[in-house]
């Protein structure tokens, strides 16, 4: 326009000049009829309509509305004019890069550099490799049609025959923004991209809700709410919409008495036609956008880099994030952003009461700026007081908030009391716009004894901790309870103060919230250690949560910074005293103890309780100084006990090997039952051999079984009981009397790898107790004769249904899942939750077993490796493995820490999703591993073909994918990029979280394989698919 406007004035002032020739102003002319008869193809950027014959085309023209408002054209998600991914889309015009607000036909495959579009025989078309994708469908066939972009952002398909009628308007058709014009109905949605850089359908979905006569909205990710407005009602009123976004929503005809009451200001708007060629001058630049990320946002100006309003603002505000009577922190991490209120027990998905209220002694918990579900009943009081009875003589009443009304009654001042009749959710603590909330529990409940602290806030502090000289135990002081916000903090020697985001009494650790990431390098665990053993009541566990692991980058509601160090305190002895008065509980005196001080020491029969704070009946400890004896008793007897050993040693062994034949079969006859031996005489023998190392000599929780039981069950190792072989022996099932079936693993005589292993395991998974494991019922060692014995597991392995074509449709989409949240489960217990820490080293799917429910046990623990509590990693010279289950760290320089672990997770997740083995994968386009095979599909969002086609009537969309995303999460090439086994176990469990989107995996690396060693117990022949893998160094 600019252009041509210049012209004209060229030619005016052309005619006003006295000396011209002819000749000049004939050719002038001439080149003036020229430019104007070709204009509208030099220059179609000036044209805001698309007629019969107009064509565009990727990289080149686009139309620009008459207000150059908006412009349409062809886009590349990423932004390069190469690209071979084009849509045609609107986006406001002179934004760069270009900002987006509708695109056409965004689940076609994208168009490709040849692509156009164009209106043909009164339709608009997409054309793609040639062939035509009919964009709008109208009946009849008109040359004078045409199709114009408005200054609202509307695309729209009008008749020419001048009635100017609207045959198909893009308004009706949105993508994931709303512009002002448009109208939100009840089949109006908002759906967002698939990504950043990929405008699919994603899983966000933003929609008008009715609730009887009040309009809500909400945000669903897929199915399920993700997030609703008036979730906190009259109670909290920041999570509802600015007036202006539901004015905009309505096409400004809500009036003002219509609006919900919410924070932002009030506007006065008028309607606007979205037809109109004309802007509303309120409307400017608004937009609503439901992002990818599961953000609603709303945007005041094209300029605007930040919403001035979004929702969820947090992981807390997503709707329901933690379960009922569980409060939501989300400045936590995530493995304690949601914890149950004191006097609840977790009870998944949800916390429910210890007891049962509406007692004598019920009292409230005061918990400060927080916000919960919207309250069920509203009542006039003129006092807090008064509204505390309220709830009391309210049996149903389970927790009651009193605050100054400002929304009835505005400038009178007045009063209100919420109480809550149904189960608490949504509950958010430390929420800034948050109110004082009382949550009604029993007094037992919370003040288990006179001598512990009772709580701050949503924290339980049980004895010894110590918040004031009145309480706990002043050897475990440091705690601060802030009365403002409720929170709970912990005061290190030399001045540092850390908020306590979780206490475990049971387990006797609470964590702390640092600053920054140095401090769970090991210098800074060690730091922290230096100022807690200033005391002896405290030191560092060594576990470090938060930071990278909890995957906040790219997502907006991740914890960022949220860093937490778990602390441990030591057992406490008897509280100090001054006279019996402050023994208060049962058979405790006051009395002088060995150490010097005067303490509640139990009477004798009695011992001291430090959970409990009591003396419980047994002479386990007594007292302090009972405690003594029976240490010194306790070194004196063993000395006693070897000499007798040497003394009668030579004499038993002669007798017991004369006896040892007649004896096993007369044992045999006289007790049909097999026979237990305790386990510390048998370990004793056995570690006196010389088969074994120092290192060897600890405790066996479990019975020993006699060779000749063993092989009267399994008929002498018969070929008819024989389950399977594995790299560590055969496998048999032996059947004893009574009917108990176990599964009897031989060690293979002679293998010097399966020694090690079964000394590895029989010490370890004794110890472990978790009902995704397979537990250890015993083990036999006589001579050159080393076995185990686990439960019988009747439907053998994983690896037995999924790579098996005629059985792998008796494994449902349901039940695959639960086996993938077991194993989850389960390696979580090894990593974190167990009383060792214990990298696992050897996980695949012949390794895990199923039992008659189809639940999964993890076997196979002869790799397995112990780690201490401040170690993160460890290398090795002999490495052992499974190929195709070995993370390249491990495989390729020995090194192995807990992200191993969390590899091998995630390449037994892709396995049970498709039904492939990843070793021995080929594809005919050269894809070697299934890994690569996986991450191609995702990358071309065709992730659902990765699943087993047996699956196909009973999948769910959302959970295959989200399977597929936390294992290529998982499979990441470089281990601090690995989420931990906790964060993977959150994600899979959640219904709501965003995950991130994975980097580009680890791919398979062809090394030497060996097949001589295996710790494979896969009850069913070997393959040199799964080939077990070691390599010298």
């Amino acid at each position: 326009m600019a252009t041509h406007n210049q012209r004209d004035t060229s030619l005016v002032a052309t005619s006003r000049t006295p000396i011209i020739t002819m000749r000049r102003s004939i050719n002038f002319t001439c080149l003036l009829f020229l430019s104007v008869m070709f204009l509208p193809f030099c220059s179609s950027r000036d044209t805001d309509n698309i007629t019969e014959g107009t064509i565009l085309y990727p990289g080149g023209t686009t139309l620009v509305s008459a207000g150059e408002r908006f412009e349409l054209g062809f886009f590349s998600p990423k932004g390069s004019s190469n690209s071979t991914r084009w849509y045609i889309g609107i986006w406001y015009h002179g934004s760069h890069p270009p900002i987006i607000v509708w695109v056409a036909r965004r689940d076609d495959p994208p168009i490709g550099r040849t692509g156009s579009f164009r209106l043909v025989d009164g339709n608009l078309q997409l054309w793609n490799e040639g062939q035509p994708i009919p964009l709008t469908d109208v009946g009849g066939s008109s040359s004078t049609r045409f199709a114009k972009l408005l200054d609202t952002g509307n695309l729209v398909l009008m008749e020419g025959d001048g009635s100017e009628s609207i045959l198909w308007q893009s308004f009706d058709n949105p993508t994931d923004t709303f512009l002002p014009g448009m109208l939100m109905t009840d089949d109006f949605n908002l759906t967002s991209w698939a990504s950043q850089d990929d405008p699919k359908q994603g899983y966000f979905t933003f929609r008008r809700a009715q609730e009887g006569d009040a309009t809500k909205y909400e945000v669903m990710r897929n199915l399920s709410p993700y997030w609703k407005s008036g979730v906190y009602g009259k109670f909290i009123q920041a999570d509802e919409m600015f007036d202006i976004i539901a004015f905009l929503l309505s096409n400004y005809t809500m009036t003002a008495t219509s609006l919900p009451t919410g924070t932002g200001p009030r506007y006065a708007l008028k309607k606007i036609d979205p037809y109109s060629r004309r802007i509303n001058p309120y409307s400017g630049s608004t937009r609503l956008v439901m992002n990818y990320d599961g953000q609603i946002q709303y945007f005041r100006g094209v300029n605007e880099s930040k919403p001035v309003w979004s929702e969820p603002t947090s992981r807390c505000s997503v709707f329901n994030a933690c379960g009922k009577f569980q409060s939501c922190n989300d400045k936590n991490s995530n493995e304690t952003m949601c914890r149950c209120l004191p006097g609840f027990d977790l009870r998944r998905p949800a916390c429910l009461r210890k007891s049962l209220i509406c007692g004598k002694s019920d009292t409230f918990l005061n918990l400060k700026m927080m916000k919960a579900g919207k309250q069920d009943n509203q009542i006039r009081v003129d006092s807090e007081e008064q509204c505390k009875q309220k709830c009391l003589e309210d049996c149903n009443c389970q927790a009651y908030s009193f605050t100054e009304d400002q929304h009835q009654g505005r400038g009178r001042g007045n009063t209100a009391c919420y109480t809550w009749s149904d189960e608490l959710d949504n509950i958010q603590e430390f929420a800034q716009d948050g109110g004082n909330l009382y949550v009604r529990v029993p007094l037992s409940d919370i003040e288990s004894t006179n001598r512990s602290c009772g709580t701050c806030g949503t924290n339980l502090v049980p004895y010894p901790l110590s918040t004031r000289q009145s309480c706990g135990d002043p050897l475990y002081s440091g705690f601060w309870c802030d009365n403002n916000t409720t929170q709970l903090y912990f005061e290190m020697h030399g001045g540092g103060r850390y908020r306590v985001t979780d206490i475990n009494p049971e387990a006797r650790r609470f964590t702390i919230q640092v600053k920054d990431a140095s401090s769970c390098t090991n210098s800074g665990l060690v730091e922290i250690n230096q100022q807690l053993n200033q005391s002896v009541a405290f030191s560092v566990r060594g576990r470090c949560s938060g930071g990278q692991n909890d995957f906040s980058t790219g997502d907006p509601l991740g914890s960022v910074g949220s860093i937490e160090v778990e602390i441990e305190w030591s057992n406490p002895k008897e509280p100090l005293c001054n006279s019996s008065k402050d023994c208060d509980w049962p058979h405790a005196t006051c009395k002088n103890a060995s150490d010097g001080s005067t303490r509640c020491l139990c009477d004798s029969g009695f011992s001291w309780s430090s959970f409990g704070v009591n003396c419980s009946l047994g002479a386990g400890e007594g007292s302090l100084q009972k405690r003594h004896k029976v240490k010194l008793v306790s070194i004196v007897a063993p000395a006693g006990v070897t000499i007798f050993i040497l003394v009668f040693g030579g004499f038993y062994y002669m007798r017991r090997q004369h006896g040892s034949n007649q004896g096993s079969r007369e044992s045999t006859q006289e007790n049909p039952d097999f026979r237990l031996y305790d386990s510390e005489k048998r370990i004793k023998m056995w570690m006196e051999s010389r088969q074994f190392d120092e290192d060897d000599k600890k405790g066996i929780d479990v019975p020993f079984f006699d060779l000749e039981i063993i092989l009267q069950a399994t008929n002498n190792f018969s070929d008819e009981n024989k389950l399977g072989k594995g790299g560590f022996g055969p496998v048999y099932k032996a059947t004893f009397p009574g009917g108990q079936e176990i599964a009897v693993k031989r060690l293979w005589s002679g293998s010097g790898q399966g020694l090690e292993e079964f000394k590895n395991e029989v010490i370890l998974i004794a110890k472990l107790q978790h009902r995704n494991l397979v537990r250890l019922v015993g083990y036999c060692v006589k001579g050159d004769e080393k076995m185990l014995l686990y439960e019988y597991m009747p439907n053998k392995s994983l690896d037995s249904f999924i790579f098996d074509r005629r059985r792998c449709g008796l494994l449902t989409w349901d039940t695959r899942f639960e086996i993938i949240l077991g194993i989850a489960r389960g390696m979580l217990y090894l990593h974190q939750d167990s009383r060792l820490r214990i990298i696992h080293r050897d996980l695949k799917t012949s390794n895990v077993l199923l039992d008659e429910e189809m639940t999964p046990k993890i076997s196979d623990f002869g790799l397995a490796r112990i780690f201490e509590a401040k170690q993160t990693e460890a290398s090795t010279q002999r490495v052992i493995g499974t190929y195709g289950y070995m993370s390249p760290e491990y495989a390729l320089d020995g090194f192995f820490s807990f992200k191993s672990d969390v590899f091998s997770f995630g390449v037994v997740v892709l396995e049970i999703v498709s039904g492939i083995r990843n070793t021995g994968f080929y594809r005919s386009e050269g894809t070697m591993s299934l890994l690569t095979h996986a991450w191609n599909l995702w990358n071309d969002n065709k992730a659902l073909d990765l699943m087993d086609q047996v699956l196909h009537e009973t999948y769910n969309r959302d959970q295959v994918l989200k399977c597929i995303n936390v294992a290529l999460l998982c499979v990441q090439e470089d281990p601090s990029d690995r989420p931990t086994m906790s964060n993977a176990v959150f994600m899979l469990g959640s219904e709501t979280v965003t995950l991130p989107v994975p980097k580009k995996p680890a791919f398979a690396v062809k090394i030497g394989v060996s097949t001589t060693a295996s710790s494979s117990s896969k009850p069913e022949l070997s393959s040199v698919l799964s080939t077990t893998l070691e390599q010298g160094r």
